[in-house]
């Protein structure tokens, strides 16, 4: 289930002349059956509501006062979440003759035509006051307080993320809720601009058109709007065509070393951003460690508690990277299969994290895993591996998407489709673009298409976690022979280096070896770069020159001095 509410006006869209019909409610409480949130959202104050409308019970919560106040009918309070009326400006209204003035918790209403005697009495007495319509009722309340800020007050008591909402409505009052909502729908007695701002609009007026809209919403779910509402782009073909990944789907992302995979991943979480759908990714190697936008679970030499990881993916609006880089093997796993059962509880109660990323597959679904069929069902995931042959096998039957980078990127299709006894796509013409990856459509079928390669606006550092404390291998390893030692990674690089004799140190210099090996093994172009001026500098002293060298290394991977 994607859209986990609906979030609908009062009068205008259920209500008509200020009652709602009884099968208006009948169909509110169908939904509600279905496991998903209502929640009310209206200008009127409280008292009155409660006395034009007694089923306000149906509701999880209430919207009152144009977002200013949160009603829960189930205990019978309410909670003030904006500053409370101005008793000057009530006073001035009344003393120029406003008729028709309704004073609530936080909202000052009257009606048209007294809107010009608002404006001059907010001017007069120095407020910073907002004024609002709703048809001919005039609202004014606090500055950045609408209907949008109470639904997100009331989504954040909830637990649900904005864009599992529907929401209805008809009026002017109505733009600011609607807008963050994942799927806008105008009754058909809405004015204009609700309608050309709408993703539905409705052939039904007031509460019929509400009903209309449950019996889509109970029959489509996510489908009730375009991909492009609501999925997160993978990306533009060779004719600049946009490419999305439909929500609750699973994308496999294979490519051979060096391909670009977490490159593609960083980029992809910066279109997430951008759509505020949140992430969780589970990051074995220290590739995200600096990712925009979110915060960091473990790290180089911390590994994550699964307590901690749950505590952060709890925080609304909070993008999550967990760092297994401190973890072996098995305790790599068991978090996994710890976590795993949490995300999906809460992305089908909540809708968070909208997407988990797994990168580096291999770690935490080893090929001997033992996942049932269907493991990753209703919930959006972005699994990132080297080949099939290292992942579980229930995994491969799970992919709706297939995204495959670098040299080998056509035979990972083929190899992908006789794994799984597919059919294989037919491939276009070979692009004569160096970069471009291959885009198959699993789930529907298709064939290959091929895509331009994206890359971040941020800095990516591959593997700059295992890197700094990880193990390279003994073929990549930094010799220094004067030491008989091996370092496997940066931290280690750093230990020998501080030990070298002067006649140790000339020689690796003039060699160029600690530049080589920055770019041929850490595969950092910036630091190779900058360690070769040094070597090539004899000006420098040598003692000079091997602080200066640790002090690059020490400052790109937040290492501390050795």
């Amino acid at each position: 289930m994607h859209f986990l509410a609906l979030a609908v006006d009062y009068d205008g869209t259920i209500a008509e002349n200020g009652n709602v019909p009884e099968h208006v409610c009948t169909a509110l409480a169908g939904l509600k059956a279905s496991g998903r949130k209502l929640l009310l959202i209206t200008g009127r104050e409280l008292q009155a509501l409660k006395h034009h409308f007694t089923q306000l019970d149906l509701f999880d919560l209430v919207v009152v006062e144009n977002g200013a106040l949160l009603y829960d009918p189930r205990t019978d309070t309410e909670e003030l979440i904006a500053d409370s009326a101005s008793t000057e400006l009530v006073e001035r209204l009344r003393d120029k003759g406003v008729s028709s003035l309704s004073v609530g918790r936080s909202v000052i209403a009257t009606w048209h035509p007294f809107e010009d005697a608002v404006i001059s009495s907010i001017r007069e007495l120095g407020l910073e006051l907002q004024m609002t319509f709703n048809k001919d009722a005039i609202m004014v309340l606090p500055t950045g307080v609408n209907k949008a800020s109470g639904l997100s007050a009331a989504l954040l008591r909830l637990g649900i993320c904005e864009l599992n909402v529907v929401g209805v409505g008809d009026a002017e009052n109505d733009h600011a809720f609607l807008a963050i909502c994942g799927c806008a729908a105008a009754v058909n007695n809405a004015i204009d601009s609700i309608k050309a701002r709408a993703d539905i609009c409705l052939s039904q007026d007031h509460g019929r058109g509400v009903c209309e809209l449950i019996d889509m919403l109970l029959q489509k779910d996510a489908a009730l709007v375009p991909v492009e509402r609501i999925g997160v782009q993978l990306g533009r073909t060779a004719d600049a065509r946009k490419v999305w990944l439909p929500p609750e789907s699973v994308l496999l992302v294979i490519g051979n070393s060096g391909s670009g995979k977490s490159s593609y991943v960083t980029w992809l979480t910066e279109r997430m951003v951008e759509a505020h759908q949140g992430f969780c990714i589970i990051d074995p190697e220290g590739d995200y460690l600096s990712l925009d936008g979110a915060v960091t679970v473990g790290g180089l030499t911390t590994p994550p508690t699964t307590e901690e990881s749950l505590h952060h993916l709890l925080q609304a609006r909070l993008n999550v990277v967990v760092s297994t880089l401190a973890l072996d093997p098995a305790a790599r796993v068991q978090l996994f299969g710890e976590l795993l059962p949490f995300i999906q509880q809460l992305r089908s109660s909540t809708g968070r994290p909208y997407w988990m990323v797994v990168d580096e597959a291999h770690y935490m679904l080893p090929h001997c895993a033992a996942w049932p069929p269907g493991f990753l069902a209703n919930m959006g995931a972005i699994i990132v591996a080297l080949d099939f042959d290292q992942v579980c096998p229930s995994l491969l039957d799970a992919v709706d998407v297939l995204v495959t980078l670098g040299s080998t990127a056509r035979e990972l299709v083929q190899r992908y489709a006789q794994h799984t006894q597919r059919r294989c796509p037919e491939f276009p013409a070979r692009s004569s673009a160096p970069d471009y990856f291959c885009l198959w459509d699993v789930r529907h079928g298709g064939d290959v298409v091929l895509m331009a390669q994206q890359q971040p606006e941020q800095k990516h550092h591959r593997h700059s976690g295992k890197y700094a404390v990880g193990d390279v291998g003994a073929w990549h390893a930094f010799y220094f022979p004067s030491l008989d030692q091996r370092a496997s990674n940066l931290a280690e690089f750093l230990s020998s280096l501080a030990r070298l004799d002067d006649p140790a140190f000339r020689q690796h210099r003039e060699a160029g070896d600690f530049s080589n090996w920055f770019r041929e093994v850490i595969r950092d172009d910036v630091l190779a770069n900058e360690t070769r001026l040094l070597e090539n500098d004899a000006s420098v002293p040598l003692r000079d020159a091997q602080e200066q060298i640790a002090h690059l290394v020490q400052s790109r991977y937040h290492l501390e001095p050795q």
